[in-house]
C-alpha cells in the first residue's frame, strides 16, 4: 500500500485528501507544518509527498530543498500560488509536479498515481539503453533515433534536449533547467529557444505534432516525456 505524506495546514483540505486517498488504498500520514513533515519523512520514507507551499513555520520551497538534500521521494506541490515564476521556482527546487488550487481531485489522484509508478520504475541512471515507443525507438548508447524503420536525423542540440527528457520519463522538467542544461546559463530566460526546438522534435517524432503524444508541454512550467 503506497504511503503518502500530506503536508498541509488547512484541516478541511487534509480531511478531504485523507478520505479520497484512503478510499483508493493509500496509507496517509499528515503534517501541518514543515518541521513536522521533515521529521516524519526522515523517520519513515514516504512513497510520495503532497506539499503545500504556504506553511505556518517555513516556506514550502525550503521544505522541498531540505528534503532534496537526502531524499529522492517524489514531491507533488499543491499550492494556491499560480504564477509561472512560483511554479518554476518549485520545479527548480526539486518538485516532480505542480497542481494549483482550486483543483480537481481526479486530476490530483491521477498525478499521484503517476508519481507512484515513476517511483517504482527504474531510477535515472538505470534507464534502459533503448527506449521504445509505439512510434519510434531511441538508442541512448549509439545516440540514434529510428522511426518506422528509418533513421531520424537530429542536430546535436535536438539530441541533447531529447536525451534529458527521455532519461527522466514522466518527470516534469522546468524550462529553466532545460535551457541551463542544453544552452548554458546565459540562455536561461530564452524560452523561445525551447519552443522552436520542441516544435522541431515533434515534427520529426510525433505522428501528429499539433497534438503530441510523447513530448508534452506543461504551460508555464516545462516539458515532460510520456513513454
Amino acid at each position: 500500500m503506497p504511503r503518502v505524506l500530506v503536508v498541509e495546514d488547512d484541516s478541511q483540505l487534509v480531511r478531504a485528501l485523507r478520505i479520497n486517498l484512503q478510499a483508493r488504498r493509500f496509507e496517509v500520514e499528515e503534517a501541518m507544518d514543515g518541521g513536522t513533515a521533515l521529521r516524519l519523512a526522515a523517520a519513515r520514507t514516504p512513497d510520495v509527498v503532497i506539499l503545500d507551499l504556504g506553511l505556518p513555520d517555513m516556506d514550502g520551497i525550503d521544505v522541498l530543498k531540505e528534503l532534496r538534500g537526502w531524499s529522492r521521494t517524489p514531491v507533488l506541490v499543491l499550492s494556491a500560488r499560480h504564477t509561472s515564476a512560483e511554479k518554476i521556482r518549485a520545479l527548480d527546487a526539486g518538485a516532480d509536479d505542480y497542481v494549483t488550487k482550486p483543483f480537481s481531485m481526479d486530476e490530483l489522484l491521477a498525478r499521484l498515481r503517476a508519481a507512484v509508478r515513476r517511483q517504482e520504475a527504474p531510477a535515472h541512471g538505470t534507464v534502459p539503453a533503448t527506449v521504445r515507443t509505439a512510434d519510434f525507438i531511441i538508442d541512448l548508447t549509439a545516440k540514434k533515433v529510428v522511426r518506422a524503420g528509418v533513421p531520424v536525423r537530429l542536430t546535436p542540440t535536438e539530441w541533447h534536449l531529447l536525451e534529458i527528457l527521455v532519461t527522466h520519463p514522466g518527470h516534469l522538467i522546468s524550462q529553466r533547467k532545460l535551457l541551463l542544461e542544453v544552452w548554458g546559463p546565459t540562455y536561461r530566460e530564452n524560452t523561445n529557444y525551447l519552443r522552436v526546438y520542441m516544435a522541431q522534435l515533434r515534427r520529426k517524432l510525433e505522428a501528429d505534432p499539433s497534438h503530441p503524444r510523447y513530448l508534452i508541454t506543461e504551460p508555464g512550467m516545462g516539458y515532460r516525456f510520456e513513454p
